[in-house]
């Protein structure tokens, strides 16, 4: 039996490249994808111990086989990291190996770089806003910002078709920096008691340059400070803690709002609630289509509006759709809901002719 050779080294990014001597790699040959296979369980199965904090990650894996798919080393790693950019695609922990029908792909994803390029640059960006009722003033308080691609030639991109490859491109900075300063700009013409929300993602949040990014898109517009909420996830979380403490308290000292969106999907560390205080924890829609009928996320949702108020945070509760889950929210004390009931995303001139039109109303409160 011959034993394989691999050789790993560190490429740009996140990615390592591992070389395989000595072991078949054909089509129809499974050995190469167990190996995969293993390598990806392997990964994802052992917590990481990392300055004291337990860590899980993932992996995802491309593969290229020599003479198949190539015999120069250039080529090589091209391929196997187009079938890795297939595999991040189908989802996570996942391996692909090279086809050919990739390079068409790999055209089509250039293309859609360099549109997206082209958007930033020329304003061709849109955002919509969605907003947040407050249960006890049956008025709208916020409203949070999402952002649309309207293609001149290929219409309405989907945010998941685009967002991921400006990630990968870092081109996510500049989008970033754009929907920061059109989003503090669009809400100074809201009455001065709505404020607006924008998502950080984990690459912006990790950028120096991001409270300079910040300061200038307040300074730039005029928007009081306390009117821009910004929304972190909780994979933020797990980089290094004590730089993610002190970048949460340096965007803080600004005056901004601080919210953690998408609670209860990710790595919930109750240690970061208690050394941070955010000012809003938004509840994920996961657990709300699911109440009142499955007990279990009753009962999240319950406790973690307990442990919100008990902690002094405001709690939102997202993707309410129905008259039932408003009820349910209002009925456990939530701040503010978010969903389809309430309204969906608009752009910017319907929302505007939506708050001007919207009646007050408060829902009665009755015991949870």
């Amino acid at each position: 039996m011959t034993i394989p050779l691999i050789e790993a080294s560190r490429q740009r990014g996140r990615r390592t490249s591992c070389v395989l001597t000595g072991a078949p790699c054909q089509r129809g040959d499974r050995g190469t994808d167990l190996l995969a296979r293993r390598i990806v369980e392997r990964v994802g199965d052992q917590p990481f111990l990392l300055d004291n904090q337990v860590i899980y990650i993932g992996a995802s894996i491309g593969i290229a086989c020599s003479p198949t798919d190539g015999t120069d080393p250039t080529e090589l790693l091209r391929n196997a990291d187009l079938a890795l950019y297939a595999a991040k695609l189908d989802g996570k922990g996942r391996h692909r190996r090279y086809d050919a029908a990739l390079n068409a792909a790999s055209v089509e994803r250039r293309l859609l770089e360099e549109g997206l390029r082209h958007a930033i640059e020329n304003d061709e960006l849109e955002l919509y806003y969605q907003p947040l009722l407050d249960t006890r003033s049956g008025r709208i308080g916020s409203a949070e910002a999402l952002l649309r691609w309207n293609h001149p030639e290929r219409g309405l991109i989907p945010p998941a078709d685009f967002i991921s490859l400006a990630e990968d491109t870092g081109l996510i900075l500049a989008l970033g920096r754009w929907v920061i300063r059109a989003a503090c700009q669009e809400a100074t013409s809201w009455p001065d008691n709505i404020s607006v929300a924008v998502n950080l993602s984990p690459v912006q949040f990790s950028d120096p340059g991001l409270a300079a990014t910040i300061e200038a898109a307040l300074k730039s517009s005029g928007l009081r400070s306390s009117r821009l909420e910004l929304e972190i996830t909780e994979g933020i979380l797990l980089s290094d803690e004590e730089q993610t403490i002190a970048t949460l308290t340096a965007l803080k000292t600004q005056g901004p709002l601080i919210s953690m969106d998408d609670f209860g999907t990710g790595y919930s560390s109750l240690s970061y609630l208690s050394r941070f205080p955010f000012d809003k924890i938004k509840i994920d829609q996961s657990f709300v289509r699911q109440i009142p009928g499955n007990k279990q996320c009753t009962a999240i949702v319950h406790a973690i509006i307990t442990m919100g108020k008990c902690l002094d945070m405001a709690i939102t509760v997202e993707g309410v759709e129905t008259e039932e889950q408003h009820g349910f929210a209002v009925a456990q004390g939530c701040d503010a809901v978010q969903g389809y009931n309430v309204s969906k995303p608009l752009q910017g001139t319907d929302f505007a002719a939506f708050i001007a039109e919207w009646t007050p109303y408060c829902r009665p409160r009755t015991a949870a």
